[in-house]
This record gives C-alpha cells, sequence and structure tokens, in this order.
C-alpha cells in the first residue's frame, strides 16, 4: 500500500506540474534569447495566434508581433520601426538584469522597451500584448501603450497618441499618414509633418465641439467595437462603427492605419491553430481619393475600378513612374512672361472639368469664365485659375499639394502649360520633320565638308576671343568706377534701400493687412516686384525725435548686420516725422506662437535646435558686430520663423530709438516684464548681460512649452517658472518639468542647468554668449549653478 501510495503522489506532482506548464507557456523568463534564424526565433502566444521576435525585413531581419495562420503573418507591431534591419547574427535578449535589449554583431546593443525598473520575467499574451512584469507581478511596460499602426481588441489610442501608417506592407518603416487622438476630443486622419489644422485633415469624428471638456480615448473592444471612451468616468460617448458583435473568443479585430491613409478595420477568424480568415468590416473615409497627400504635388487622385489612380496635371509629368505618389514636376519651361501681348485664343491654357483642391489661392474675385481664363493667361504669377460653380476665379500658383478629381464637384479648372512649340508633348503638335540625312558619296565632298567645317571651328574661336576681350574690358573698366567711388564690393543685395512712403503705401496696399502690433509698432505685410517678393513693413511709433540724417546712419549700422538668425533689414523710409522699416517675410510666426498657441508643442531636437539659433544671433550682436549692439527685449515674440522653421531675432538695435514710455510694456526702462534682468529696476548701467539674463527665461520656456509667468496652474509654487525649475532640478525632479515627453535626461539637465547661470541676479555671474553657446554644443562642462534670487523669492 505505501508503494502504491507513494506512486500516487509522483503521478499528481507529474500531473499539476504539466498543468502548470500548460497554464504559463507563454512565460519567458529571466536570460532567455532569440535569433533571427536559430531556433527559437520568436516567442508564442498560449495559444499560437501571436508571436513576439524577429521577422524578416529585406535583406535584415526586424523585431516585432505578428499574427499567425495567414500566407503572409499580419505585422501588428513593430520595435524601433524607423531603425535599418539587423543582420542574422543580430540578438534579442531578456537579460539577466531585467533588460530587453537587441545586440548586433558590431557588440552594440538597443533597449526595445523604455524602463525604469528591472523586469523579473516577460509574456506574449493572446491579445497580442507583449508585456514585461516586475517582481511584483506588476505591468511594467507593454506593446499596447506603444501603437505602431495597429490597434489590437482591447486596446486604446490614448489622447495625444497617434497611429502612425507604415511605408507599405513589407516597409513597416513610419509612412505618409497619421491617425491623431487629439486633446480636444477630435479623432482625426492627417498627412504626416503637417500641422492640426482643418485644412490638413482628410477624415475626423468631428467631436471636438461637443466633447471639448471631456478626456476622450479611442478603444478598440474585444468584440470589434470602435469606441470613444470617456477615461473619466468609463462611459462610452461616441461608437463610430456599426456597433459590436457578441463576444467570440475565436475571433480576433484588428484596427490599422493602411499605407494608402484608410483607417480599416478586420476581423481575423480562427477556425484551427494555424488557419485564419480574414474580413474588412468597417473602413474611412469612404473615399480613397479624398486621402490628401496620396499623390503627391502637382498631381491628383481619380478612382479607376473603384482603386485611386495618380495622375499628373496637365503640363508636367511624373517624378518617379515606378513610385507615381512622389509627385509630378513641370515638363517645360515658364517663359510666358515674355510674350505680353497673347490673345486668349492662345493654345496655352488647358480645361479640365470636375477639379477641385483646398489650396489657398493668392487671388479670388467673381468672374466670368472666359474672364477667369483671360485673368490667368495674363498674370505672370498665375499657374492654374479655378472656376467654382458660384462663379468665384481663384488663382493659384504651383505646387499644388492636395488636388482631386471629384465628378460631383460643379468647378472648372484653367491650366497654363507654356508657350507654343515649347513642348509639342502638350499641344498634340507632332507634325515637326526630322532633319533630311546627308550622304556623302564622293572623295571631293569629303574634302569639301572638312574644310567647311575648320572655318566654322576657326571662326567659332575668333568669336569667343573677340567676346572675352570685350567682357573683360567692360569688367575692368567696370572695377576701375567702383574703385575710384569707394564701394567697391557693396553688391544690391547687401546694399540697404531707402524707400519713400508713397512706395510702401502702395506695396502694402494702403496698410491694410496688419501682420501683429509688438513693442516698436504694428507690422503690416506687403509685396515688391508685383508681388515676387513678400515683405513686412514695421512703423516705428513714438520714436525719438532726431534728425533724418541720425536715423538714416542708425539704420546703416543696423542694415550691415548679416546673419542667418537674425531677421534682414531690407530698407527704411525716413520722411517727416514718419519712421517705417523694411524686413524679409517670416511666414511661420513667432516663437511664442509656436511655444504657446500651438495644439502640438514642438518635439525636443526642435526645441534645442532653436534654443543655440537664439543663442548664435545674440552672439554675433554682442561680440561679433562692428559695434555691440544690446538688444533689450529679447522674449518669444521677437524670435520669427522662416520658411525652413529657422530661428531669427528680430527688433534688434531699435531700444535706443523708442521714448522711455514706448508702449504699455515699457515702463521707464527697456524690456518686457518677466524678461527684464534685475539691474533695470536698480538703475545699474545695463550691458550684453541684461540680453543673457532675458535669454535664460526664454530657455527655460522653451523647455518646458509653458510662459514664464502662468496663473492658472495646479499649485501656487508652480506659478513662476524659473522658481517651480530650480525646486525640481534641486529636487532631482527634471521629467516632471516635461511630463510625457522621452527625453535624454543628460541633454534636459544641461539645458536647465545653463538657463539657471543665466537668470542669476548678479551680471557677473552670468556667463557670456560665447560661453552659452559652448555650454549648449556641449564643448565645455556646466558646472552646478547657485539658486538665483528671482527663483528662491
Amino acid at each position: 500500500m505505501a508503494s502504491k501510495y507513494t506512486l500516487f503522489l509522483l503521478l499528481l506532482l507529474h500531473f499539476r506540474s504539466a498543468t502548470c506548464d500548460q497554464e504559463q507557456p507563454n512565460i519567458i523568463k529571466l536570460g532567455f534569447s532569440l535569433s533571427p534564424t536559430n531556433h527559437p526565433t520568436s516567442w508564442l502566444s498560449p495559444s499560437g495566434r501571436f508571436a513576439f521576435g524577429f521577422y524578416q525585413n529585406g535583406n535584415g531581419f526586424s523585431v516585432g508581433i505578428w499574427m499567425m495562420g495567414e500566407i503572409e503573418n499580419t505585422t501588428t507591431w513593430t520595435a524601433n520601426r524607423d531603425d535599418p534591419p539587423v543582420p542574422s547574427t543580430a540578438k534579442l535578449e531578456l537579460t539577466m538584469d531585467g533588460k530587453l535589449l537587441l545586440r548586433t554583431e558590431s557588440k552594440n546593443s538597443k533597449p526595445i522597451a523604455s524602463v525604469r525598473e528591472s523586469a523579473s520575467y516577460a509574456a506574449m499574451n493572446d491579445s497580442g500584448n507583449f508585456i514585461l512584469y516586475n517582481r511584483d507581478h506588476r505591468v511594467i511596460w507593454d506593446s499596447f501603450s506603444f501603437p505602431t499602426d495597429t490597434l489590437m481588441g482591447g486596446q486604446s489610442l490614448s489622447r495625444g497618441a497617434a497611429l502612425f501608417s507604415s511605408v507599405s506592407k513589407s516597409n513597416r518603416s513610419t509612412g505618409r499618414f497619421r491617425l491623431e487622438m487629439q486633446y480636444d476630443g477630435n479623432l482625426v486622419l492627417y498627412p504626416i509633418h503637417t500641422p492640426n489644422i482643418s485644412v490638413d485633415a482628410y477624415w475626423a469624428t468631428d467631436t471636438s465641439d461637443r466633447w471639448s471638456k471631456k478626456n476622450l480615448d479611442l478603444h478598440l473592444n474585444s468584440t470589434g467595437a470602435l469606441l470613444l471612451i470617456n477615461i473619466t468616468d468609463s462611459t462610452v460617448d461616441v461608437t463610430l462603427n456599426d456597433g459590436s458583435l457578441a463576444f467570440n473568443n475565436s475571433i480576433m479585430y484588428r484596427a490599422v492605419l493602411d499605407s494608402n491613409g484608410i483607417l480599416q478595420l478586420y476581423s481575423h477568424s480562427f477556425n484551427g491553430f494555424y488557419e485564419n480568415k480574414t474580413t474588412l468590416l468597417w473602413s474611412k473615409p469612404d473615399n480613397k481619393c479624398s486621402v490628401k497627400s496620396f499623390c503627391g504635388f502637382n498631381s491628383y487622385c481619380t478612382l479607376d475600378d473603384d482603386q485611386p489612380v495618380c495622375r499628373c496635371l496637365p503640363g508636367t509629368d511624373f517624378i518617379d513612374m515606378d513610385e507615381k505618389s512622389h509627385g509630378c514636376e513641370r515638363n517645360f519651361t515658364e517663359e510666358w512672361c515674355k510674350d505680353a501681348g497673347r490673345s486668349t485664343s492662345s493654345p496655352n491654357i488647358v480645361p479640365m472639368e470636375n477639379m477641385d483642391w483646398d489650396d489657398p489661392p493668392y487671388f479670388q474675385a467673381e468672374m466670368q469664365e472666359d474672364d477667369c481664363n483671360k485673368s490667368c493667361l495674363e498674370d505672370c504669377d498665375c499657374d492654374v485659375a479655378l472656376l467654382d460653380s458660384e462663379g468665384h476665379c481663384m488663382k493659384q500658383k504651383l505646387p499644388l499639394k492636395y488636388a482631386r478629381r471629384d465628378p460631383q464637384a460643379l468647378s472648372k479648372a484653367f491650366f497654363k502649360v507654356g508657350l507654343e512649340g515649347v513642348k509639342k508633348k502638350q499641344t498634340g503638335d507632332n507634325t515637326s520633320q526630322e532633319p533630311p540625312t546627308v550622304i556623302i558619296r564622293t572623295k571631293d565632298a569629303t574634302v569639301l565638308l572638312l574644310v567647311v567645317t575648320l572655318g566654322l571651328v576657326m571662326w567659332s574661336f575668333i568669336a569667343l576671343a573677340i567676346s572675352g576681350l570685350f567682357a573683360f574690358k567692360l569688367r575692368f573698366l567696370e572695377y576701375r568706377r567702383l574703385l575710384d567711388r569707394g564701394d567697391i564690393g557693396l553688391s544690391e543685395e547687401l546694399a540697404l534701400r531707402s524707400f519713400s512712403y508713397k512706395e510702401l503705401k502702395r506695396a502694402t496696399n494702403g496698410f491694410k493687412e496688419e501682420l501683429g502690433k509688438g513693442s516698436f509698432g504694428a507690422v503690416y505685410k506687403g509685396s515688391l516686384s508685383r508681388g515676387k517678393r513678400i515683405i513686412a513693413v514695421k512703423r516705428l511709433e513714438k520714436v525719438i525725435n532726431e534728425g533724418e540724417r541720425e536715423f538714416c546712419a542708425e539704420m546703416r549700422v543696423i542694415g550691415r548686420t548679416h546673419h542667418k538668425n537674425l531677421v534682414r533689414l531690407l530698407g527704411y523710409c525716413a520722411e517727416g516725422t514718419k519712421r517705417l522699416l523694411v524686413y524679409e517675410f517670416m511666414s511661420n510666426g513667432s516663437l511664442a506662437d509656436l511655444l504657446f498657441r500651438s495644439q502640438r508643442r514642438p518635439d525636443w531636437n526642435e526645441r534645442v535646435r532653436i534654443a543655440l539659433e537664439i543663442a548664435k544671433g545674440i552672439l554675433y550682436l554682442h561680440e561679433e558686430c562692428d559695434a555691440p549692439i544690446i538688444h533689450c527685449d529679447i522674449k518669444p515674440q521677437n524670435i520669427l520663423m522662416d520658411d525652413f522653421w529657422t530661428a531669427k531675432i528680430s527688433d534688434f538695435g531699435l531700444a535706443k530709438l523708442l521714448m522711455p514710455d514706448q508702449t504699455r510694456t515699457f515702463t521707464g526702462v527697456r524690456g518686457t516684464r518677466g524678461y527684464m534682468a534685475p539691474e533695470w529696476q536698480k538703475n545699474t548701467p545695463i550691458s550684453v548681460k541684461t540680453d543673457v539674463y532675458s535669454y535664460g527665461i526664454m530657455l527655460l520656456e522653451i523647455v518646458c512649452c509653458r510662459r514664464s509667468m502662468e496663473v492658472n496652474v495646479q499649485r501656487p509654487e508652480e506659478i513662476v517658472l524659473s522658481s517651480w525649475v530650480y525646486k525640481h532640478f534641486e529636487a532631482r525632479e527634471l521629467e516632471k518639468l516635461v511630463w510625457g515627453e522621452e527625453i535624454e535626461k543628460k541633454s534636459l539637465e544641461n539645458l536647465i542647468k545653463v538657463g539657471l547661470w543665466c537668470i542669476q541676479d548678479e551680471p557677473a555671474l552670468r556667463p557670456s554668449m560665447k560661453c552659452v553657446v559652448m555650454m549648449l554644443e556641449g564643448i565645455t562642462d556646466i558646472a552646478v549653478p547657485p539658486c538665483p534670487t528671482a527663483a528662491s523669492s
């Protein structure tokens, strides 16, 4: 009996051990590893429906999660998706110290999951979620929290997060479209690298007005319903698709932002261990050609057998015939302004029905069809005109960004395709004849041809020599004239132009379009050279009543400053009491707009770049000009952004021109409250260190993306930015300043220390701008700064 009882216990223990192994076959212990080519290459979920590990990517391998059971496995998540594929010698390892690392043959390692604590084990779940647990069995990281282009059943897209499409099914790198769950409660589809504005959106739930006060997340539940859920009280506010089905353990649901910009919902029915039937349940937008930027610049989308096809606008050809989504470019040379006397019957206008686009026109007026056609034909800046159903003629320059052909649209477009004969392909004139073939039949004819050829060659050399001699003479005379006049090297591009008040009034259309109003006066948009050059005209208000000669001399000093991070002064006007300045036009607004008014804050690398560009501009003013210039009003409103988002300093050198009571932001001293150095209040002499103080305050604003003084905050200690920053710096809690961002801690700490050094109460403690630039570039080490007086108050 004892032997039978012992045998029974052994069988029972073996059975319980086998049962436990079956209950948790997806547990990955510390020290486990994967290889791209040697078994195991992946870790499976308990049912075998999902795998985490290496998959083939071109000539290499990538790490991701995919769904098993199809001819081609469906990838649902990719780690470090924009990194190049790794070789077959790579290794994925859950190390003994609890880190999930990808190691390559060069002994380099890169984390797959960035966690603050060590993992004790990992698991690949049947929901498609790969999870890291700590020793308390608490989740410290999971792939569901970092979606790429896919949501699985049970997964959510939180506020401020986005899905980014892949390039293609075979290339899982970041593609051309994004689905963003905005903070205002609106779920919107955009092309990538566009701001969150309506002109760039091509599909939205339009829930921002109704739900702007609610915290909405996008959630795909296990029954296939796409829901907008209020995370405050866990209630469903909006159901996007037709509703949900009953729960079925053999069906998985997957929402994916496809490479063509369409949001699609699929069901996957598992009839067996590796049998997977895929069905498309829902997609948005319904019209595949409504996806903006699907076809690229100067092309439009049309449906062919319900499939979107890209075609070029008249007068353009595909840039790459193999990649038609890359857009089109002109196939002729713009020469129409050389022939001003063309009639409207010229074949250089190609009409197209049912065309439409969302690009804003530079001109719009009510016209008849013939007048719209003629207006574009006679306008050198017009490349295409659109006449809508209400009789509005809208003139446009190429490239067109969001063109489409819609059978329902009643509009008509007129494309200008160049002069007759410039491109026969466009006019359809293929009657040009090939030159006749010359056949040499005798020896005398051959000799004659050689003599004529040599004669033409010698005549050409003589003509070139004479032309070169005349060109040298003209250049020599011009050089002597400039040398005698004493302004050699002063080109028109660098010369400061003096404008009349009448010229600037006409250029701004009577000062009609105001761009903004700052400390020195209002700024208006204008144009020169028949609209070819856009300018900004600043009308100075309450300037010191000095003579015209003194003002012109001061302008020439400012005009000699040339740096890529300074807004360029093009000219000025000084007539009587009128004082106006003409600047280059900055199309992307101010740094204040970017930091405080934009719905999406700039990423960290962009903020670091902007901070360094501003520092280099101030360094030029302080140390590299002929005479040092103290700006006296460094603030985000005076930092403007050009077409390429390069930061440029404006309003430099103007402080000495203003009266002491200039505008409400000046109170007997120069500067703006919140950015003024303490010496302004002490009536002590100012120096370049006052600009350093203002820059330090602005640097902290750039780091934290908030103003230096904020009244509407949760806690009183957060009102003054410098105090709040130093408190967290002293407590080594810098990550709380940029909550929700993935930022390298060393880079964040360096910028905070530079900002705190710059706002020291004593000017002698503040670094020079040259030291600031060197610290930002990592050339010099940064010591720990003492507590600024402003931060301790």
